[in-house]
């Protein structure tokens, strides 16, 4: 069954007699309360139940007068509201005008609900269930027209909609980088918050963009021009210029929104004008620069190809969405990725710097926006049942969909059937994922044409590996020694936010063992597996981005009771000093009672190591013989990276391990359960060795484990010996000495 949710409701994060309180002299306000750390979205000053949606803490409206289109639970869903045929005669405020007293004050409370709904939101029953929509999606689901008609209710959308009412409310937020599925409407969606909110905007611009110019004029001609022209007249000003623009859509003819006391005015008090225009730009690193921006769509930011660049052109459009300090404006970016080297790496760089969850001092996310990600299976055509809600497991009877079709098949089996027929074909397979991915890995999949190592198997392993997500295949955790006395025994202690991440720990009597040899120690277990690393010697960087530091641990065959071939042990971390580093790699050693191959062209570590009187668990370079070693490296052991013949050696190490241990083979799927080790194989580049740590760290393991592998052969020299024997020669009565 499936148990992933986009949201989840947040129990007495309010004191209850603060919320009964604030409840009852309607104090809440809309926007960002720094006292609570939420977000409210009410507009009635009253709040109800609170949304956890992508770490986003959002303050609902209190349920009241929740509209019931039927008693029966099973007929309760979204319908379209009738819209009284007499309105639907009159196109603009003048008509109206025109109409008698009577006729006008029989709709006064008709089109002043309607207002209050695009205002406030609205609360309906869905089977038996009070569900509140935004007043942005309410004129989505209830007045815009998109290429079917009247869109669909969707519960993703529903949820979509709450988050980016909490973009708009937030005072931190310049708006939202949205990680979609194709064909999740965001297209509609944002088309129709442009006119939403345009309508009701003095003095202000809103601009498109897209992957090209031509796709953000379509998306203007297209769907922005034609929701506008479809509005009543009570939510639509008057335009200037064509009835169907190619470049500007203006609101300057004088108009402002009408209002039960408004409406009853004459077209002459009418004069105070919106002075509001849409439009689009063609797509560059500078659209929009020097502009001032109510609203900035970003339509495929995520497919935008060389030279332009979603990420320049993003430090460019964000200033003008504020004036000074203060955020004026907001951005809806949305998008499925292309493929890392065609654009894909920008955007994922921008969603990665959008996370709630990391602010800096001023409460703001590094790129300024809130990232959201909607899994594919919870808005995938098809698979929506007639209440908008996902039909992710295959029912036992059919399910009518909202389309009116049966479903009878779960979306998950449905995406593993499109998914298991893609095999054989791993860039067919990858484009698949990123057009309908189920988790952030899915979306930003590369393509594998340019890997060094074999893509398929690596993603295999890496979808095996998010399949297992709920086991306890991984432990995360901290080493430490026992009573916090060095040189003691090594304890492993799990912890959330550990630095290690563990698959397997050894029995008892395998844990700390060693053998000392002349006065030294050497570990116990080194015929079991062994660790590598990529280390750093300097405890900051001037960036504050320096590398980090990795250690893996690999087993190998042995009588022993230990598993052969595991990456056991995943280590890829920065703590705040070196030291700290350093200390955790050596607790690692002893627990385990491994060697190291470490690379000594940062030597600290070792260095580290022998202070200690730990030189004997640092292995020395296995492809030269003891008196070949420099007296560094005799000295403290450990392996360059500088050689050509190394790197070439390292990355055959990683190419073999993955064709033998990764991915589905003969006896099933391999056991390397370290999603970061698997992903920076998969982008590894031998070229570019310094930005994969993991890389670097696992290959050395690999090596450690198969030392006898790089051990130089001595040449075989083949001279002449003399055996001090003399030749005679014998013809004739005597022999002579030849």
């Amino acid at each position: 069954m499936y148990e992933q949710n986009l949201h989840h409701i947040v129990e007495d994060h309010i004191k209850p007699k603060v919320l009964s309180r604030m409840n009852r002299l309607k104090k809440w306000k809309y926007g960002y309360d720094k006292d609570h750390d939420i977000i409210v979205v009410s507009k009635t000053g009253q709040v109800g139940e609170i949304y956890s949606i992508q770490n986003l803490l959002i303050a609902l409206p209190l349920a009241e007068d929740v509209y019931k289109c039927s008693k029966k639970v099973t007929e309760q869903r979204w319908n379209v509201l009738d819209y009284p045929a007499e309105l639907k005669r009159i196109n603009t405020v003048y008509e109206w005008n025109q109409k008698p007293i009577a006729f006008k004050e029989k709709h006064y409370d008709y089109i002043n609900k309607e207002f209050v709904r695009r205002e406030e939101g609205y609360w309906y029953y869905n089977k038996g269930v009070p569900t509140y929509i935004t007043g942005s999606h309410y004129m989505y689901l209830q007045w815009t027209k998109i290429d079917v008609g009247h869109a669909d209710f969707r519960e993703s959308n529903r949820l979509f909609y709450i988050f980016w009412e909490a973009c708009k409310a937030d005072n931190r937020c310049y708006g939202m980088c949205y990680l979609k599925n194709r064909r999740s409407g965001f297209s509609f969606m944002a088309s129709s918050d442009t006119v939403n909110q345009a309508t009701i905007s003095r003095d202000a611009r809103f601009g498109i963009l897209s992957k090209s110019g031509a796709d953000a004029k379509k998306m203007f001609t297209d769907k922005v021009v034609p929701i506008s022209l479809n509005y009543p007249f009570f939510f639509k000003p008057i335009q200037d210029g064509m009835e169907r623009p190619k470049t500007e859509l203006s609101y300057k003819v004088p108009s402002k929104r009408l209002t039960r006391n408004s409406i009853k005015e004459t077209s002459e008090d009418l004069q105070a004008g919106l002075d509001t225009t849409i439009d689009w730009k063609n797509t560059g690193d500078n659209s929009y620069d020097g502009e001032k921006l109510k609203l900035l769509v970003h339509d495929e930011s995520g497919k935008w190809e060389r030279p332009d660049n979603i990420l320049n052109n993003w430090r460019v459009t964000k200033t003008t969405l504020r004036l000074g300090r203060r955020i004026v404006g907001k951005c809806m970016m949305g998008s499925t990725s292309n493929a890392l080297d065609k654009g894909g790496e920008n955007f994922k760089k921008l969603y990665e710097s959008s996370d709630v969850n990391k602010r800096n001092r001023n409460g703001q996310t590094s790129s300024g926006l809130y990232s959201m990600f909607v899994p594919m299976e919870w808005n995938y055509e098809g698979y929506i049942d007639s209440y908008g809600l996902p039909v992710f497991d295959t029912p036992k009877k059919p399910i009518k969909g909202i389309d009116g079709e049966d479903i009878d098949i779960g979306v998950i089996s449905h995406w593993e059937n499109e998914v298991d027929g893609l095999k054989d074909d791993q860039d067919s397979l990858n484009e698949y994922y990123r057009q309908f991915p189920r988790t952030e890995k899915h979306a930003f999949r590369d393509e594998a044409k340019e890997s060094l190592f074999n893509l398929t198997k690596i993603y295999e392993q890496i979808d095996y590996n998010e399949d297992l997500r709920n086991t306890n295949v991984v432990t995360q955790g901290n080493f430490q020694w026992e009573g916090g006395i060095k040189d003691t025994r090594v304890m492993f202690m799990p912890n959330k936010n550990g630095r290690f991440f563990v698959s397997w720990v050894p029995p008892f009597g395998l844990q700390n063992r060693y053998n000392i040899k002349n006065n030294i120690k050497y570990p116990g277990n080194e015929h079991c597996g062994a660790f590598g690393c990529d280390s750093y010697d300097i405890s900051g960087t001037v960036d504050g981005k320096g590398s980090k530091g990795a250690l893996h641990g690999l087993t190998k065959f042995s009588m022993e009771d230990v598993p052969p071939n595991l990456f056991f042990l995943e280590y890829i971390s920065r703590p705040q000093t070196a030291d700290i580093f350093f200390e955790d790699v050596l607790m690692a050693l002893i627990f385990y009672g491994m060697p190291i191959l470490a690379e000594n062209n940062k030597p600290r570590l070792l260095y580290y190591m022998k202070r200690r009187g730990y030189r004997g668990y640092s292995m020395n370079r296995p492809d030269k013989v003891m008196h070949k070693l420099s007296v560094t490296e005799r000295e403290i052991g450990g392996i360059p990276n500088s050689s050509e013949d190394i790197k070439q050696a390292h990355a055959a190490a990683i190419e073999d391990y993955i064709e033998n241990h990764v991915g589905l083979g003969q006896d099933g799927y391999g056991n390397t359960y370290f999603q970061r080790t698997l992903e920076d194989w998969a982008k590894f580049n031998i070229n570019n060795r310094t930005k994969h740590d993991a890389s670097i760290s696992s290959g050395l393991a690999i090596m450690a484990c198969n030392k006898h592998r790089y051990t130089p052969v001595a040449k075989r020299v083949i001279s002449q010996v003399s055996l001090g024997f003399r030749k005679y020669n014998n013809t004739g009565e005597n022999s002579k000495i030849i």
